[in-house]
């Protein structure tokens, strides 16, 4: 079974740093991860739609609508929470499969805040969530998450570039392997010019 100190461990290991026995260890290396693992685990989790973090959910309207612009808001889930909206359906077709547009000609769902406004009545959505258990992790994407953790903390750890250097590179390379594989995983998805285009943020 892997937990959150055996991916900082990892971490530390990948720039010739000693173990910890806790993430609130009190030692420099402990709170350097205590302070970084949750975000650099986040950034990982948003960087590419993981097939073991992915979930689905049918959501509740609120009673209030929007402003202007769009007729309902629908709040995003937090069990698991929402990191990263993936697909949207209103029942009968899907985002961003079937091009949908909204009444207005633009986008059929915008995200603001933790808010989904849309002018459709029915929101079923494909999403990254928050999985903060190691286990339901895969292999690639556990050593990820340890090589994004060893690139955020390996200048305050070591004081060396060289080592920020190595382990970023090694960080893409195991960002790029475990895309590739976790992407042939399953049937494949018609992809669309929103993906390019969201991939680049």
């Amino acid at each position: 079974m892997t937990s959150t100190v055996d991916i900082a461990n990892y971490a530390l290991n990948m720039i010739g740093a000693s173990n910890i026995s806790a993430l609130d260890e009190n030692s420099k290396a402990g709170r350097l991860v205590n302070q970084r693992y949750s975000n650099a685990r986040d950034a990982v989790f948003r960087s590419h739609p993981w097939n073991c973090l992915i979930r689905r959910a049918e959501l509740a309207q609120e009673t209030t609508a929007p402003a202007f612009g769009y007729t309902y808001q629908y709040p995003l889930p937090t069990e698991p929470y929402c990191l990263r909206v993936l697909e949207f359906s209103n029942g009968s077709m899907s985002y961003p499969q079937d091009n949908m547009f909204s009444n207005r000609g633009g986008p059929v769902f915008v995200i603001e805040g933790r808010k989904l406004l849309t002018d459709e009545g029915t929101v079923r959505i494909k999403y990254i969530a928050r999985v903060t258990d190691p286990n339901e992790y895969d292999a690639t994407l556990i050593e990820t998450i340890a090589a994004r953790l060893a690139m955020e903390i390996a200048y305050a750890v070591t004081g060396s570039t060289t080592v920020v250097q190595l382990v970023s590179a090694m960080y893409d390379e195991k960002i790029r392997e475990a895309r590739f594989i976790d992407a042939t995983e399953g049937a494949p998805q018609k992809l669309e010019a929103s993906d390019f285009i969201e991939s680049r943020f």
